[in-house]
């Protein structure tokens, strides 16, 4: 029997952190725009141009996003670079 193609889908979704601490998660962002030399950087100019549409409408000054990762992808641990080495030296 023959496999179905398998979907692809539609629209990536990524968590914004704003300059003043807030978050917004699940903004939705076309697949096509995304995987090319730029990686996800045109995620960023997509998810700037809904919150420019979304602040005109509600009357409020946008606030500028600090970083944006996809939904669902793990925070890497950081570590201070005084706490390893205080690790380093009572290993030691």
């Amino acid at each position: 029997m023959a496999r179905k193609p398998g979907t692809r889908a539609e629209f990536v979704l990524f968590d914004v952190f704003y300059t003043d601490g807030s978050q917004r998660s699940n903004r939705k962002v076309p697949s096509e725009v995304l995987g090319g030399l730029d990686g996800d950087e045109p995620a960023r100019a997509i998810i700037e141009q809904q919150d420019r549409a979304i602040a005109e409408k509600s009357g409020l000054a946008p606030i500028p996003i600090k970083t944006i990762r996809r939904s669902g992808a793990k925070e890497h641990p950081r570590t201070k670079p005084a706490e390893a080495e205080g690790r380093r030296r009572a290993a030691n």
